[in-house]
Protein backbone atom coordinates (compact mmCIF):
# COMPACT_ATOMS: atom_id res chain seq x y z
CA UNK A 1 0.00 0.00 0.00
CA UNK A 2 1.04 3.39 -0.91
CA UNK A 3 2.40 4.76 2.94
CA UNK A 4 1.64 8.69 1.58
CA UNK A 5 -2.13 7.60 0.86
CA UNK A 6 -4.46 8.47 3.44
CA UNK A 7 -8.17 6.82 4.60
CA UNK A 8 -8.40 7.98 8.01
CA UNK A 9 -8.46 11.08 10.03
CA UNK A 10 -4.99 12.52 10.00
CA UNK A 11 -3.10 15.51 11.14
CA UNK A 12 0.32 15.76 9.32
CA UNK A 13 2.97 17.76 11.32
CA UNK A 14 4.67 19.88 9.24
CA UNK A 15 7.90 21.46 11.04
CA UNK A 16 8.94 23.73 8.58
CA UNK A 17 11.81 21.69 7.37
CA UNK A 18 12.97 20.21 4.28
CA UNK A 19 11.68 16.51 5.15
CA UNK A 20 8.32 16.93 6.34
CA UNK A 21 7.79 19.49 3.53
CA UNK A 22 9.30 16.61 1.15
CA UNK A 23 6.36 14.56 3.06
CA UNK A 24 3.79 16.78 2.77
CA UNK A 25 4.52 16.72 -1.46
CA UNK A 26 4.27 13.31 -1.49
CA UNK A 27 1.12 12.87 0.30
CA UNK A 28 -0.53 15.67 -1.60
CA UNK A 29 0.85 13.39 -4.86
CA UNK A 30 -0.71 10.51 -3.79
CA UNK A 31 -4.09 11.89 -2.71
CA UNK A 32 -4.41 14.44 -5.46
CA UNK A 33 -4.32 17.04 -3.15
CA UNK A 34 -5.49 17.33 0.64
CA UNK A 35 -7.99 14.77 1.52
CA UNK A 36 -11.17 15.59 3.32
CA UNK A 37 -10.81 14.95 7.27
CA UNK A 38 -6.84 15.96 6.81
CA UNK A 39 -5.34 18.86 8.08
CA UNK A 40 -1.40 20.43 7.74
CA UNK A 41 -0.54 22.14 10.96
CA UNK A 42 3.06 24.22 11.74
CA UNK A 43 3.32 24.64 15.48
CA UNK A 44 5.43 28.16 16.12
CA UNK A 45 7.62 28.34 18.79
CA UNK A 46 8.68 32.06 18.24
CA UNK A 47 12.03 30.45 18.00
CA UNK A 48 12.37 29.34 14.50
CA UNK A 49 14.22 30.91 11.93
CA UNK A 50 12.71 33.65 9.56
CA UNK A 51 13.49 31.92 6.70
CA UNK A 52 11.53 28.77 7.99
CA UNK A 53 8.64 30.63 8.79
CA UNK A 54 8.67 32.06 4.71
CA UNK A 55 8.90 28.26 3.83
CA UNK A 56 6.10 27.26 5.45
CA UNK A 57 4.13 29.91 4.35
CA UNK A 58 6.05 29.39 0.72
CA UNK A 59 5.00 25.72 0.75
CA UNK A 60 1.51 26.54 1.32
CA UNK A 61 0.95 29.02 -1.49
CA UNK A 62 2.90 26.85 -4.38
CA UNK A 63 1.16 23.76 -3.42
CA UNK A 64 -2.25 25.68 -3.12
CA UNK A 65 -2.47 23.63 0.37
CA UNK A 66 -3.86 25.18 3.67
CA UNK A 67 -1.26 25.20 6.97
CA UNK A 68 -2.72 25.59 10.26
CA UNK A 69 -0.37 27.44 12.39
CA UNK A 70 -0.25 26.60 15.99
CA UNK A 71 1.16 28.19 18.88
CA UNK A 72 1.12 27.32 22.47
CA UNK A 73 -0.67 29.97 25.15
CA UNK A 74 -1.35 29.26 29.03
CA UNK A 75 -4.82 30.11 28.52
CA UNK A 76 -7.12 27.41 27.75
CA UNK A 77 -7.30 26.31 24.88
CA UNK A 78 -3.78 25.85 25.32
CA UNK A 79 -3.38 27.03 21.77
CA UNK A 80 -3.96 29.88 19.54
CA UNK A 81 -4.31 29.95 15.75
CA UNK A 82 -1.32 32.61 13.91
CA UNK A 83 -0.44 32.99 10.34
CA UNK A 84 2.51 34.16 8.62
CA UNK A 85 2.24 37.55 9.42
CA UNK A 86 0.94 37.55 12.98
CA UNK A 87 3.46 34.59 14.14
CA UNK A 88 5.63 35.14 16.87
CA UNK A 89 9.12 35.79 16.36
CA UNK A 90 10.51 36.50 19.69
CA UNK A 91 10.08 32.98 21.45
CA UNK A 92 6.91 34.24 23.47
CA UNK A 93 5.18 30.70 23.12
CA UNK A 94 8.42 29.44 24.72
CA UNK A 95 8.58 31.70 27.24
CA UNK A 96 5.51 31.83 28.59
CA UNK A 97 5.68 28.00 28.75
CA UNK A 98 8.98 28.25 30.76
CA UNK A 99 7.37 30.85 33.12
CA UNK A 100 4.63 28.61 33.79
CA UNK A 101 6.97 25.80 34.64
CA UNK A 102 9.67 27.78 36.77
CA UNK A 103 12.66 25.76 35.40
CA UNK A 104 14.26 25.57 32.19
CA UNK A 105 13.63 22.13 29.59
CA UNK A 106 17.05 20.40 29.38
CA UNK A 107 18.34 16.96 27.63
CA UNK A 108 16.77 15.03 31.12
CA UNK A 109 13.45 16.60 30.90
CA UNK A 110 12.86 17.60 26.88
CA UNK A 111 9.34 19.19 27.83
CA UNK A 112 9.39 21.49 25.24
CA UNK A 113 8.47 19.50 22.09
CA UNK A 114 5.58 18.29 23.69
CA UNK A 115 4.23 21.42 25.55
CA UNK A 116 5.03 23.62 22.53
CA UNK A 117 4.53 21.42 19.43
CA UNK A 118 2.48 17.79 20.25
CA UNK A 119 -0.06 18.88 23.16
CA UNK A 120 -1.53 22.10 20.77
CA UNK A 121 -2.20 19.86 18.16
CA UNK A 122 -3.91 17.07 20.11
CA UNK A 123 -6.03 19.46 21.82
CA UNK A 124 -6.96 21.39 18.45
CA UNK A 125 -7.84 17.86 17.16
CA UNK A 126 -10.06 17.33 20.54
CA UNK A 127 -11.02 20.66 19.47
CA UNK A 128 -12.41 19.67 16.15
CA UNK A 129 -14.51 16.70 17.59
CA UNK A 130 -11.98 14.04 16.98
CA UNK A 131 -11.49 11.10 19.25
CA UNK A 132 -9.03 9.33 17.08
CA UNK A 133 -6.74 10.26 14.30
CA UNK A 134 -3.25 9.25 12.32
CA UNK A 135 -0.69 11.37 12.77
CA UNK A 136 2.00 11.76 10.32
CA UNK A 137 5.53 13.49 10.80
CA UNK A 138 8.29 13.57 9.20
CA UNK A 139 11.02 10.93 10.15
CA UNK A 140 13.06 9.15 7.82
CA UNK A 141 14.71 6.08 7.11
CA UNK A 142 17.95 6.86 7.86
CA UNK A 143 17.10 8.06 11.37
CA UNK A 144 16.68 4.48 12.77
CA UNK A 145 17.07 5.30 16.81
CA UNK A 146 13.86 7.92 16.18
CA UNK A 147 12.11 5.12 13.64
CA UNK A 148 12.14 2.38 16.85
CA UNK A 149 11.27 4.49 19.37
CA UNK A 150 8.04 5.66 17.85
CA UNK A 151 7.16 2.22 16.18
CA UNK A 152 7.60 0.79 19.75
CA UNK A 153 5.31 3.34 20.92
CA UNK A 154 2.84 4.95 18.07
CA UNK A 155 0.81 6.46 20.59
CA UNK A 156 3.24 8.60 22.82
CA UNK A 157 0.86 7.58 25.58
CA UNK A 158 -1.56 10.06 24.42
CA UNK A 159 -4.96 7.89 23.42
CA UNK A 160 -6.55 7.83 19.74
CA UNK A 161 -3.29 9.20 18.12
CA UNK A 162 -1.44 6.68 16.24
CA UNK A 163 1.68 7.69 14.60
CA UNK A 164 2.76 6.71 11.12
CA UNK A 165 6.12 7.55 9.50
CA UNK A 166 5.50 7.59 5.29
CA UNK A 167 9.19 8.09 4.62
CA UNK A 168 10.68 5.71 6.97
CA UNK A 169 8.51 3.28 5.55
CA UNK A 170 9.08 4.32 1.73
CA UNK A 171 12.91 3.76 2.80
CA UNK A 172 13.61 7.95 1.68
CA UNK A 173 17.05 9.18 3.33
CA UNK A 174 18.30 12.54 3.59
CA UNK A 175 20.04 12.13 -0.18
CA UNK A 176 16.86 11.47 -1.52
CA UNK A 177 15.43 14.92 0.04
CA UNK A 178 18.49 16.50 -1.05
CA UNK A 179 17.63 15.40 -4.19
CA UNK A 180 14.18 16.63 -4.80
CA UNK A 181 14.85 19.95 -2.89
CA UNK A 182 17.31 20.59 -5.62
CA UNK A 183 15.11 19.91 -8.43
CA UNK A 184 12.27 22.47 -7.18
CA UNK A 185 12.15 25.99 -8.21
CA UNK A 186 12.16 27.46 -4.49
CA UNK A 187 13.80 25.98 -1.07
CA UNK A 188 14.28 26.33 2.56
CA UNK A 189 16.73 29.28 2.46
CA UNK A 190 18.81 27.54 4.98
CA UNK A 191 21.99 25.86 4.10
CA UNK A 192 22.25 22.19 3.66
CA UNK A 193 25.11 21.06 4.66
CA UNK A 194 25.27 16.64 3.33
CA UNK A 195 21.41 16.64 3.86
CA UNK A 196 21.45 18.14 7.54
CA UNK A 197 20.19 21.91 8.27
CA UNK A 198 22.15 22.81 11.65
CA UNK A 199 20.06 25.96 11.58
CA UNK A 200 16.59 24.18 11.81
CA UNK A 201 13.88 24.08 14.56
CA UNK A 202 14.59 26.14 17.80
CA UNK A 203 18.22 28.23 16.07
CA UNK A 204 20.15 27.37 19.75
CA UNK A 205 18.31 24.04 20.64
CA UNK A 206 20.25 22.99 23.75
CA UNK A 207 20.29 19.33 21.65
CA UNK A 208 22.80 20.81 19.11
CA UNK A 209 26.06 20.34 19.60
CA UNK A 210 27.80 23.10 21.55
CA UNK A 211 30.65 23.73 18.58
CA UNK A 212 27.64 24.20 16.64
CA UNK A 213 25.81 26.61 18.96
CA UNK A 214 29.05 28.52 19.27
CA UNK A 215 29.35 28.45 15.14
CA UNK A 216 25.66 29.69 15.16
CA UNK A 217 26.38 32.68 17.64
CA UNK A 218 29.51 33.52 15.88
CA UNK A 219 27.35 33.76 12.63
CA UNK A 220 24.79 36.36 14.55
CA UNK A 221 25.53 36.82 18.39
CA UNK A 222 22.07 38.19 18.81
CA UNK A 223 20.79 34.61 18.26
CA UNK A 224 22.28 34.23 22.16
CA UNK A 225 19.97 36.99 23.54
CA UNK A 226 16.67 35.47 24.13
CA UNK A 227 18.70 31.79 25.52
CA UNK A 228 20.53 33.75 27.67
CA UNK A 229 17.39 35.48 29.23
CA UNK A 230 16.02 32.71 29.91
CA UNK A 231 18.81 31.32 31.70
CA UNK A 232 19.34 34.30 34.38
CA UNK A 233 15.60 34.33 34.87
CA UNK A 234 14.71 31.09 36.80
CA UNK A 235 13.67 31.39 40.35
CA UNK A 236 13.42 27.87 41.30
CA UNK A 237 17.14 26.29 40.81
CA UNK A 238 16.52 23.97 42.82
CA UNK A 239 15.29 21.82 40.19
CA UNK A 240 17.59 19.44 39.14
CA UNK A 241 19.29 21.56 35.88
CA UNK A 242 16.44 23.67 36.10
CA UNK A 243 18.26 27.17 36.10
CA UNK A 244 20.16 25.78 32.71
CA UNK A 245 19.07 24.15 29.16
CA UNK A 246 22.53 22.05 29.87
CA UNK A 247 24.05 21.68 32.98
CA UNK A 248 27.59 20.36 31.44
CA UNK A 249 28.41 22.79 29.02
CA UNK A 250 29.02 26.64 29.44
CA UNK A 251 25.51 28.86 30.04
CA UNK A 252 24.88 30.50 26.73
CA UNK A 253 25.99 33.54 28.22
CA UNK A 254 29.47 32.61 28.20
CA UNK A 255 29.28 31.14 24.80
CA UNK A 256 28.50 34.08 23.44
CA UNK A 257 31.71 35.89 25.34
CA UNK A 258 33.50 32.85 23.61
CA UNK A 259 32.02 33.56 20.74
CA UNK A 260 32.71 37.36 20.75
CA UNK A 261 36.51 36.65 21.68
CA UNK A 262 36.81 34.06 18.71
CA UNK A 263 37.35 31.25 21.88
CA UNK A 264 36.10 27.72 20.66
CA UNK A 265 37.16 24.75 22.86
CA UNK A 266 34.35 22.33 22.37
CA UNK A 267 34.61 19.22 20.32
CA UNK A 268 33.75 19.71 16.62
CA UNK A 269 32.53 15.90 16.41
CA UNK A 270 30.12 16.22 19.48
CA UNK A 271 26.81 14.51 18.48
CA UNK A 272 23.68 16.62 18.06
CA UNK A 273 21.03 14.88 19.87
CA UNK A 274 18.14 13.68 17.66
CA UNK A 275 15.30 16.21 18.69
CA UNK A 276 11.46 15.24 17.76
CA UNK A 277 10.62 18.88 16.60
CA UNK A 278 11.37 17.18 13.16
CA UNK A 279 13.87 18.16 10.62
Amino acid sequence: MNPYKITEQTFISFSGGRTSAYMLYRVLEANNGLPDDTHVCFANTGKEEEATLQFVDRCSKEWSVPIIWLEYQVEDPGWRIVTFETASRNGEPFEALIRKKNYLPNPVTRFCTVDLKIKPLAKYARHLGWDEWDNLIGIRADEPRRVAKIRANPSDGMKGVTRHMPLATDGISKADVSKFWAAQPFDLQLPNINGVTFHGNCDLCFLKGAHQILSLIAEKPERATWWAKQEGAITNPSISQGGYFHKDRPSYAQMLNFATRQINMFDTSEETLACFCGD
